[in-house]
C-alpha cells in the first residue's frame, strides 16, 4: 500500500514542519510508520480511506513519516512504537494514538474536528 499512497510522505524534519505550518485551521494527522511493521501494513489501507473521506475534506489533512527515513521528526515527538498517529492543530500536538487502532483514531479525529 505504501507505493500507491495519496498521502504525502514527509522525509525530513523541514518537510514535516512545513506541512504543519502550511495547514492552519485544519487538523493535521501524521502517521508514523515503518515499512517492516506488520500492524502498519494492516492499518495502512484504512488510514488511506480516512484521508480520502468526504466528511473530512477541508477539515483534516493526512501525511506519513517513515521513521527510518525521518528519524529527526520521530525523535522530536518521542515516537517509540509503530504505528503512532499524532494529531496537530495550528502546529501544536493535540492528541495521539499508539498502535493500529483505527476506531480510536477515528474517534480522536472526530473529537478534534468538532472543535474547529
Amino acid at each position: 500500500y505504501l507505493q500507491t499512497s495519496n498521502m504525502k510522505e514527509l522525509d525530513t524534519i523541514e518537510e514535516f514542519n512545513d506541512f504543519l505550518n502550511d495547514n492552519p485551521g485544519k487538523l493535521v494527522v501524521i502517521d508514523f510508520f515503518a515499512t517492516w511493521c506488520g500492524p502498519c501494513q494492516f492499518i495502512g489501507p484504512y488510514v488511506e480511506q480516512l484521508a480520502e473521506a468526504d466528511k473530512l475534506k477541508g477539515k483534516a489533512v493526512f501525511a506519513k513519516v517513515d521513521v527510518d527515513k525521518n528519524d529527526d521528526a520521530s525523535a522530536e515527538y518521542g515516537v517509540e512504537a509503530m504505528p503512532t498517529f499524532m494529531l496537530f492543530l495550528n502546529g501544536s500536538k493535540v492528541d495521539s494514538v499508539r498502535g493500529a487502532d483505527i476506531r480510536k483514531l477515528i474517534t480522536k479525529i472526530e473529537t478534534q474536528i468538532s472543535k474547529l
